[in-house]
């Protein structure tokens, strides 16, 4: 057991809790987002683990959320105009940190990030992905820098940015409220 071990145990109890004191519309709701915050704390652990957020687990959050809209269960996504400004943001974020990272090498942003995106966009829409990914980056770049202050990391150490975009999603989704 390392470091990992309890950051993860408090990612998953601080969102299991922030998912079960939320006021859903629905026990269909609920039990979706019991699946995907269940999906999102095991990619975090994989990821701290592995630097790696598998297809297996990234993939299936896309129909998830194509699903959810179409059984009227989606908590986020409400209408036609809603899925078309959530699939613009799934298809465009995702591109454009692509694009920015070419410049920084291969691995700059993984495809497992990318991916993720994609389905979290579809389900949380465009303003929760956006705050997301904010809320994320200023993660990152906060624990990044304590780090390098405390001389623990480099500016050449790997650091996978999936946790963090993780972090920022658990929030967009569980925290903000409308």
């Amino acid at each position: 057991m390392d470091w990992r071990t309890p950051v993860v145990a408090v990612v998953g109890l601080v969102a299991g809790s922030l998912t079960g004191g939320r006021d859903w519309a629905s026990a269909a709701q609920l039990g979706l987002m019991v699946v995907v915050v269940g999906g999102l704390v095991l990619l975090f652990a994989t990821d701290l683990d592995q630097r790696l957020l598998p297809d297996l687990i990234t993939l299936p959050l896309i129909p998830i959320a194509l699903g959810a809209f179409a059984l009227g269960i989606g908590p986020f996504v409400l209408d036609t105009t809603d899925l078309l400004l959530a699939t613009i943001g799934a298809v465009v974020i995702p591109a454009v940190l692509f694009v920015l990272s070419i410049p920084f090498g291969h691995g700059a942003i993984g495809q497992g990030d990318l991916k993720l995106l994609v389905g979290v966009g579809l389900l949380a829409g465009l303003d929760r992905l956006f705050l997301g990914l904010v809320a994320g980056a200023i993660a990152a770049a906060v624990v990044i820098v304590a780090l390098i202050a405390a001389r623990r990391i480099t500016l050449r150490t790997y650091v996978p940015y999936g946790p963090f975009l993780i972090a920022g999603a658990l929030w967009a989704l569980l925290a903000v409220v409308d």
